[in-house]
């Protein structure tokens, strides 16, 4: 046998019967409060691993704890966007009646200020055609409606009737490159023919060059088509030059936001104009 294996056993034999002694002297002497040492020592050792484990299982049954009230706090915050998705839904609702409301009564004071009859119609429809710029209104000639009557929002003037069936009708709007009004200055009386041009901006032809036009001006219907009764508002000038011959340039902003018409009016012809109606047949 090695001399270096032997020199370990006789150290780890030292060693064993060193602590083989200390364990018995411990059992044998006391501590002050008369329990043996042993015994002191070994519960202490105990004590020391009970307490780290109870320190990890506290520890772990808390994590626990948190990952189940950070469930519920996940589960309440997503109830509670929910709720508040509800809530601006019905808001949203509740704003869309309140203008609905707001743009009907607008629409019935308008009606109860005119000195014309009238018939009610709501926008079902808008032409997606740059060829054809109209409407769809949900009154036909069941409830009285003919070509070539006029129709007017709170704003001002809308266009007129060009194809009415039973139920529904088609609407020329004035911005229409085919759409054309007589008009006039309200502020000169200088006259001419307001005419679409499938743009945001009208054009106002044959109005003299010396004529009294100003940029914010308002220009308004004359009456003179036989279509559009006189008075109904169409817009105000936005621009204005002398051009280059006997009539001016001028440019003139829709007084009504054509893509946003809900409500219109469809204006009944007076006597004069059914008989000129009946003329022109």
């Amino acid at each position: 046998m090695p001399v270096t294996d032997f020199r370990q056993r006789t150290a780890v034999l030292f060693v064993a019967v060193v602590l083989g002694h200390i364990i018995l002297i411990s059992a044998q002497v006391n501590s002050r409060s008369g329990v043996p040492l042993l015994e002191v020592v070994t519960f202490g050792a105990f004590a020391e691993v009970q307490r780290g484990a109870a320190g990890l299982t506290s520890g772990v049954r808390d994590a626990w704890n948190g990952y189940g009230d950070l469930r519920g706090v996940r589960a309440e915050n997503e109830a509670l966007r929910r709720q508040l998705g509800e809530l601006q839904l019905q808001f949203q609702q509740e704003r869309a009646r309140a203008e609905r409301a707001r743009q009907l009564e607008n629409l019935l004071g308008f009606r109860q200020e005119l000195a014309v009859e009238t018939i009610a119609a709501g926008v079902i429809g808008a032409s997606a055609s740059l060829d054809f710029r109209g409407i769809t209104i949900d009154r036909g000639t069941n409830t009285g409606v003919t070509a070539n009557m006029a129709v007017v929002a709170p704003t001002g003037l809308v266009g007129r009737i060009v194809t009415p069936t039973a139920h529904v009708s088609k609407v020329q709007l004035l911005i229409d490159q085919n759409a054309a009004a007589g008009a006039l200055v309200e502020r000169s009386r200088a006259q001419g023919i307001v005419v679409g041009t499938n743009l945001e901006l009208l054009r106002m032809d044959f109005v003299a060059v010396t004529a009294d036009v100003k940029a914010g001006d308002v220009i308004v219907t004359s009456g003179v088509d036989g279509i559009y009764p006189k008075g109904f508002i169409i817009g105000k000038v936005e621009q204005v030059d002398n051009g280059n011959g006997n009539h001016k340039n001028i440019r003139v902003r829709p007084s009504v936001e054509f893509n946003r018409l809900e409500e219109v009016l469809v204006v009944k012809p007076t006597p004069a104009q059914a008989a000129q109606a009946k003329e022109r047949q």
